[in-house]
């Protein structure tokens, strides 16, 4: 184990492969959740794992996963993966990295003969993003029993089309049941998504947990003017977060009504996103903004709706997870540190149902969800064997 390393340029030449669809002329990507963008891209995984061996099966929320066997087929598999669903102006990294870092690992023992004790298996988690269908992390949600599969079907996009006719449509529908799979230890590689690894200049993240999210959509209506009272709102957002470090606060989408440049709007909907590392401040923010949204509607005669729509909590990690990652660094030689996720990840989900840790490597100034994402192919070369080492560490037989 100790002398095996992954081809840095086939990792690169896979991602680069995998951009070409959905490529956006910044140089990002955009393939949205169930659009055919991201058939195309889940074909081209799909078609990859079978050349690599791979028995490939796919639940009823289109997760797809891709399993190599071990020598002792009644123990559990040990899992890597991620999405591969963008935003509408993504980057060609996130998310991306922590599929294709997996099937680079399979690539690796195959090369070597190298064969694992417990399987080894790759996944593809359904709409991650939650750019599409709100919320986000649904499929990994709905594995790890915190949405039932009814639910994960019946979210719908902006023009009323829901995940489950999305999933017949392009084919990814599959016929398992979905969660239910026992799993002996998770893995995500993934980019930073902030910019304290390159700051500090160091090649890898210990990832210790995620932080917690709460999703909220507001309306706010009124015969005076409901535009003048979401500006409001929103600046008052924004102190929110700056009151809680190293909270976070985000509005993303504001749709005014009736639309018209010479017409006093008469109602406003928009979306915030509040996030910190502690649950209870998080709840804290909360209150805030609701408060927030009263205060400023009363003071204009206005009438507003709060609505919290998702919720995920604080996640701490697992110990033994996270010290085989942190060991794999340090054996590798590569410069690491402690780290907190500030975004949103499926192995949140995956962890209530497995042992799960994650793998961070830098991006250029901290920036993702933009088509200028960008990482090295030594930062990402390095994740990927930090994760190969990891995953061995769990697939041998205790």
């Amino acid at each position: 184990m100790q002398n095996l390393r992954i081809d840095q340029e086939r990792l690169w030449q896979s991602l680069m492969a995998m951009a070409e669809i959905g490529a956006t002329e910044k140089g990002g990507s955009k393939r949205l959740a169930l659009s055919d963008l991201d058939r195309a891209g889940r074909d081209l995984f799909v078609r990859w794992c079978r050349e690599a061996g791979c028995t490939v099966t796919v639940d009823r929320m289109g997760n797809i996963f891709a399993r190599r066997p071990g020598r002792r087929s009644e123990l559990a598999p040990v899992v890597t993966g991620s999405h591969l669903d963008t935003q509408p102006t993504g980057g060609r990294f996130d998310g991306v990295y922590g599929v294709l870092a997996g099937l680079e690992v399979i690539r690796t023992l195959n090369d070597s003969g190298y064969e694992t004790d417990a399987p080894v298996e790759v996944v593809v988690w359904t709409n991650e993003e939650g750019a599409r269908f709100a919320p986000a992390m649904v499929g990994s949600g709905v594995f790890a029993g915190v949405f039932d599969e009814a639910y994960g079907h019946s979210r719908t996009d902006r023009d009323g089309k829901t995940m489950g006719e999305e999933l017949k449509r392009i084919g990814y529908l599959g016929a398992e049941k979905t969660g239910g799979r026992p799993l002996r230890a998770y893995f995500e590689a993934h980019i930073e998504q902030g910019p304290i690894l390159e700051a500090e200049g160091k090649t890898v993240g210990v990832v210790q947990g995620i932080q917690g999210i709460r999703w909220f959509e507001v309306t706010v209506t009124g015969r005076k003017d409901a535009m003048l009272g979401c500006a409001r709102i929103v600046d008052r957002i924004n102190g929110i977060a700056l009151a809680h470090p190293p909270g976070v606060s985000t509005v993303g989408i504001v749709q005014v009504g009736p639309g018209s440049r010479n017409t006093i709007p008469g109602s406003a909907f928009f979306t915030v996103d509040l996030r910190h590392p502690r649950d209870e401040t998080l709840l804290e923010m909360k209150a805030e903004l609701e408060a927030a949204v009263g205060e400023v509607c009363a003071a204009l005669g206005l009438a507003a709706e709060c609505r919290e729509i998702w919720w995920s909590p604080a996640t701490e990690f697992d110990r033994g997870c996270v010290a085989a990652v942190r060991q794999a660094a340090e054996a590798g030689g590569y410069a690491h540190r402690d780290i907190v996720s500030g975004a949103g990840h499926d192995a949140a989900y995956v962890n209530r149902v497995a042992p799960t840790a994650m793998i961070f490597v830098p991006c250029a100034d901290g920036i993702s969800h933009n088509e200028v994402e960008s990482a090295t192919p030594e930062d990402l070369a390095a994740g990927c064997n930090v994760l190969l080492r990891a995953m061995l560490d769990r697939a041998a037989a205790r």
